[in-house]
């Protein structure tokens, strides 16, 4: 059994204290490393709670390990990898997400790269926290480079099949997609319904990127909420912090 490490047991804290919490996704294929330390630092005052680190299509393991050095400097949120395949391990983070992409219909995603990045991870002593990752709705670029069959966005069951299967082999988190580079977002039935069946942490991720959906995805028990694409704009900050505030419980 993989025990509960310090950095997830201080996000699981804060999400009972909080009710739900804001997460900021740098992708170091889009942000050079001081960029990403600005980013941090920003969304940090703006009210986040942690910073993931990772994409779809990472392939540079030195510039990732560089985004992550430089975050790391200038904020004290933890820093957890969010891998999209073996070349998104990085020693220099607090913790990774564990993640099978469990509705892909290759093998290499579900268990195949998890198998050759485990040894890195153990070498590396980074916190694993075990996560399972749902895709919902088409057209996404997770959905494309991870041969993925996605789950119909109206079609709350499915997700919460998957989701209790995650949580009897053993994971204590679920992720729900959009997919990287969506426009739509996950539909709070779904958040609501797999929320009824998962005991674990809840994070819900793409195309969040105004208060009033946050509000509406955390009082449908949203446990973290990922926010990427927005990071991009040029008046983030603001909008990022609005999203902070509004899912203030």
């Amino acid at each position: 059994m993989i025990l509960v490490g310090p950095t997830e047991s201080k996000l699981n804290d804060e999400v009972r204290r909080r009710g739900s919490v804001l997460a900021a996704l740098i992708d170091p294929e889009d942000f050079a490393p001081e960029e990403a330390a600005k980013t941090g630092a920003a969304v940090q005052e703006a009210g986040a709670s942690l910073i993931l680190v990772g994409g779809s299509t990472v392939a540079n393991q030195k510039q990732l390990d560089d985004v992550v050095m430089q975050v790391k400097k200038h904020v004290t949120l933890p820093v957890i990898l969010f891998p999209g395949n073996i070349t998104g391990v990085s020693q220099h983070a607090d913790a990774i997400l564990f993640t099978s992409l469990l509705n892909s219909s290759n093998p290499y995603f579900i268990i195949g790269a998890q198998a050759l990045g485990s040894m890195q991870v153990k070498r590396y002593g980074l916190e694993a926290i075990p996560m399972g990752y749902l895709v919902v709705g088409q057209g996404s670029t997770t959905s494309f480079i991870a041969d993925v069959k996605e789950i119909p966005p109206d079609k709350a069951s499915v997700a919460v099949m998957y989701s209790l299967a995650a949580h009897y082999m053993g994971m204590r988190a679920i992720y729900l997609e959009a997919g990287s580079g969506s426009k739509t977002t996950i539909q709070i039935p779904m958040i609501q319904a797999v929320r009824k069946y998962f005991p674990g942490l809840l994070i819900v991720g793409g195309g969040i990127n105004v208060p009033d959906v946050a509000k509406e995805m955390s009082h449908a028990g949203a446990d973290v909420l990922v926010v990427g694409n927005l990071l991009e704009s040029p008046n983030f900050i603001t909008e990022f912090a609005k999203i902070a505030k509004a899912i203030q419980h």
